[in-house]
């Protein structure tokens, strides 16, 4: 799948979650990734935002760096320590 339409559907989840409370925007977009995106599909949108991600809307690069930071962190907590964030 082509960059353009991964940064296309990601920002129409954005744009889904927009009408949320605020503090369930971005927790919401991640969510939404992490259960219904395909490993290699996130994959993809990682690397593309690591090449500079223009396009991606706000809240979606902070739901995305959040996932990419907790998919480089898999396996890798100590003491059974588990993310704060909420909605994954």
């Amino acid at each position: 799948m082509s960059p353009d339409r991964l940064v296309y559907m990601a920002n129409q989840i954005g744009k889904f979650f927009r009408s949320q409370r605020a503090d369930e925007v971005v927790p919401g977009i991640a969510n939404h990734i992490k259960k219904f995106w395909d490993p290699r599909m996130r994959e993809a949108i990682f690397a593309y935002m690591d090449a500079g991600g223009e396009g991606i809307d706000p809240p979606v690069r902070e739901a995305l760096d959040h996932l990419q930071a907790e998919a480089g962190q898999k396996g890798k907590s100590s003491l059974g320590e588990q993310s704060s964030f909420q909605g994954t």
